[in-house]
């Protein structure tokens, strides 16, 4: 149930981002999630991708200082309160979150939020306990 993100760190210049998705897009991965956090002289650049094995080659061969970190996407209800419910059950079970962004509109289906948590295997347990749908990566790479 864990999904591979990928993290590439940025140097805040013109044409950086541009030339990390060109990467991508001209190797035919497609980019599902993605959220940037910076400064002034750097970013770090967060990715859900549909091929994370072949897109952290190709970044890698490209030279940018790129990671693979393992985070977890969880189905919600996308309606007042969806997000809460999903605060609470780890903040019940003391799992402490790094950091989170938003997937993408699940129509029906409800939210998709993808979480960094300290401690993966105990967040994926507590949630799936409760009820709420830890997606598998290959689902989220499909989609």
């Amino acid at each position: 149930m864990k999904v591979k993100q990928i993290s590439v760190f940025l140097e805040n210049k013109t044409g950086r981002l541009a030339a990390v998705t060109n990467a991508l897009g001209s190797n035919q991965i497609n980019i599902r999630a993605l959220s940037i956090a910076d400064t002034s002289d750097f970013g770090i650049l967060r990715l859900i991708v549909d091929q994370p094995d072949k897109a952290y080659e190709i970044l890698k061969a490209k030279d940018f200082t790129v990671s693979v970190t393992d985070v977890i996407g969880v189905e919600m209800p996308d309606q007042p309160g969806g997000l809460a419910k999903v605060l609470s059950e780890l903040e019940e079970a003391k799992i402490n979150i790094e950091y989170l962004y938003a997937f993408l509109g699940r129509g029906e289906r409800g939210a998709l939020v993808v979480f960094r948590v300290e401690d993966i295997d105990s967040a994926i347990e507590k949630l799936a306990k409760s009820g709420l749908n830890v997606l598998k990566g290959e689902e989220i790479y499909k989609m």
